[in-house]
């Protein structure tokens, strides 16, 4: 049997299977997940970890801060407002280039493989395989993938439900609007939150 997560706390919640598979259960649902795919609830649930293991991530959307030594944004939401939660992953091939661009809401990325500098507000840094980043949405980003081999990464982000299987992504510069995009985005979560 493999090890066991509990997350007894109700709050919308993505996980992600980086590698091996995980048996979710919640509310009475039972979902089993390969690597690369993605489950959402808000409901308490227990995860697996299939026989060969499995290496997650986690996000949560809650009131106060969580515990654990993870990467951690405060959000300002309007309550009246209606949102969704997002997970998807985006491959870039080498020497990839995601324009200067925004997102109409904040999420966190976590690097898969390769490695990315990202470019925000007069700073740069470099990101590699496992660590993660947090991009506001409405600060404009430059994100410039490795040359020398794929790179790739995953993120959940609170977007307007009326994006509901619609891009969040704007291109700062007019120029850059109609440049060749190489990067290919698979959407796993696009579900509205309470």
């Amino acid at each position: 049997m493999g090890a066991r997560l509990s997350l007894p706390d109700p709050c919308p919640r993505v996980l992600y299977v980086r590698s091996g598979s995980l048996t979710t259960r919640s509310n009475g649902a039972v979902a089993t997940l390969a690597a690369n795919s993605a489950w959402h609830g808000r409901q308490p649930c227990e995860a697996v970890a299939g026989k060969d293991g499995a290496e997650i991530y986690r996000w949560e959307l809650r009131r106060e801060a969580g515990s654990g030594s993870a990467l951690r944004s405060e959000l300002a939401l309007d309550p009246k407002a209606a949102y969704l939660m997002r997970c998807d992953r985006v491959d870039f091939p080498p020497g990839g280039v995601a324009y200067t661009h925004t997102h109409r809401g904040p999420g966190i990325r976590c690097l898969l493989a390769g490695e990315i500098r990202i470019k925000v507000a007069g700073r740069e840094h470099l990101v590699r395989p496992g660590e993660a980043w947090f991009e506001a949405g409405p600060d404009p980003v430059l994100a410039l993938a490795s040359e020398r081999e794929p790179t790739a990464f995953a993120r959940v982000m609170i977007l307007p439900a009326e994006l509901r299987g619609k891009s969040s992504i704007k291109y700062v510069l007019p120029e850059d609007a109609d440049k060749p995009k190489r990067q290919t985005y698979q959407m796993f979560v696009d579900d509205p939150i309470d």
